[in-house]
């Protein structure tokens, strides 16, 4: 009989190998044989209690009993920062912490209801990964980089900037280049699984795309050092070391996307077959199945989540490259960072995997970018590695109405029009993605100043989202 077969009848998949020595071990005497032995089996499954005597099953009726007396996992502990969270992201947190495996939790000030996973959570398991609590679109991630222009051209010079972000990526649901770009990352395997193999070239057409969602491109000014009142006490020298940049006003291009529809395809086909392995007994657990690294599935998952890690960046450098071309600069520094993302690391004496779904990675020194909306500021941070957060932070305001409500509430031409006369140009976006849709960035950088040191601010200027109200999650 093949794994198949016994699942079909009711056999989980802890109790496999007794199931198929018991099937080699009666099939040698040949007492029973096809049929029969199925129905044995199934007696068996139906109630191992009677059949810990059998000659032939007993061993598969033990381990039966021994899975039937689980003990459920004692969920973790999870630290919230932030208050403005809603009770379904708790719940969803809570589900996460009662996955077995899961060793350490966190919550994030942004946090917001996602799939299995809320975003701004924080999830660490002990060998094993969880693609849903990676997220759909694998290694979404923010990039900024400083350019040798003077802030005063973003009014003066309008029409140049639009420009440069038009013509230099696209945006909306399965976007492409016209021409494939180039990058080295299409040079690496892509044979490392089946999905990636199979999506290689959507994903070169793909390169350099935005996406839909609330993935954007935007121009803006970066103020670093005694230029704002608003970044704390961070030491002018400190800053210069770490941006290589004297305080001051600088035009600066930000990005926020993925991996694309290769991640989301990755994400999608891995957590199918985690969920079809799930154990019956953990079916609660849903689309937060797990993948044991040690398996090949979960190998293959996680080069293929790694691949994506380097493809998302290059999706950044094709972008910016273009539109730093267009725009007629030059990058002199820049910044950036994953998240939805699972990272190996050592908390304590363990070696985790850390899962950072919408939380940007905030060890001790590691620079990192986290957004407003594109009404408010950007802010480039400097992590302070607080350990009850696995090293992480919010990845941006976080949202707090859903799409549908915030069609209901905001009209794009009118939100459009505030903002132009506040001096932010938005050539194209969805209601559900204006300002008001999402919480304040300053309180929620407030609320983690035990997490990240804040060495910059960025304020949009001319920003350029998916307008055609496509929803991507982030």
């Amino acid at each position: 009989m093949r794994t198949k077969q016994l699942r079909e009848i009711g056999v989980p998949d802890e109790c496999f190998s007794a199931a198929l020595q018991c099937i080699q071990a009666v099939a040698k005497t040949r007492e029973l044989r096809g049929a029969a032995i199925k129905e044995a089996i199934s007696r068996v499954v139906a109630n191992p209690s009677q059949h810990t005597d059998c000659h032939h099953f007993g061993p598969l009726a033990e381990s039966l009993c021994q899975v039937g007396a689980f003990i459920p996992h004692n969920p973790v502990f999870y630290r919230t920062w932030g208050t403005d969270i809603d009770q379904a992201s708790h719940e969803q947190m809570r589900q996460a912490c009662a996955v077995p495996g899961v060793r350490g939790a966190a919550l994030m000030p942004d946090a917001h209801v996602g799939y299995g996973l809320p975003i701004g959570g924080v999830l660490a398991v002990e060998g094993a990964v969880i693609p849903y609590a990676v997220g759909v679109d694998i290694a979404c991630r923010m990039k900024l980089s400083v350019l040798d222009a003077d802030p005063e051209t973003l009014a003066t010079d309008y029409d140049r900037y639009r420009k440069a972000i038009e013509g230099g990526t696209r945006f909306g649901v399965g976007c492409v280049h016209e021409r494939p770009q180039n990058h080295d990352v299409m040079d690496q395997d892509w044979t490392v699984s089946r999905v990636t193999r199979e999506h290689r070239d959507r994903a070169w057409r793909q390169l350099g795309t935005s996406g839909s969602g609330n993935h954007f491109v935007e121009f803006g000014v970066l103020t670093i050092g005694d230029e704002t009142e608003s970044l704390g006490s961070v030491e002018t020298a400190a800053t210069v070391n770490e941006l290589g940049l004297a305080p001051g006003r600088y035009v600066a291009l930000l990005s926020h996307s993925g991996s694309r529809g290769v991640g989301a395809a990755v994400c999608d086909t891995y957590s199918n077959i985690a969920r079809a392995r799930l154990p019956r007994r953990y079916a609660e657990c849903g689309r937060l199945a797990w993948l044991e690294l040690e398996t090949q599935e979960g190998q293959e998952y996680w080069q293929a989540m790694n691949l994506m890690g380097d493809y998302a960046a290059a999706n950044h450098d094709v972008i910016h490259r273009l539109v730093s071309q267009l725009a007629g600069t030059e990058v002199i520094a820049g910044v950036e960072n994953h998240h939805n993302f699972a990272w190996k690391e050592m908390h304590g004496d363990r070696e985790l995997v850390v899962h950072r779904k919408g939380a940007t990675p905030a060890g001790e020194g590691v620079l990192g970018v986290i957004p407003g909306s594109m009404g408010s500021p950007a802010y480039v941070v400097r992590g302070k590695g607080h350990p009850e957060s696995f090293a992480s932070a919010s990845h941006g305001a976080g949202r707090r109405m859903s799409r549908t409500e915030a069609k209901r509430h905001f009209t794009w031409g009118a939100v459009q029009k505030d903002l132009l006369a506040r001096g932010i140009h938005v050539i194209s976006a969805g209601s559900d993605e204006v300002p008001g849709v999402y919480k304040d960035i300053d309180t929620v950088m407030a609320q983690q100043q035990d997490l990240v040191d804040t060495l910059a601010r960025f304020d949009p200027k001319i920003v350029k989202m998916c307008g055609d109200g496509s929803r991507a999650e982030d």
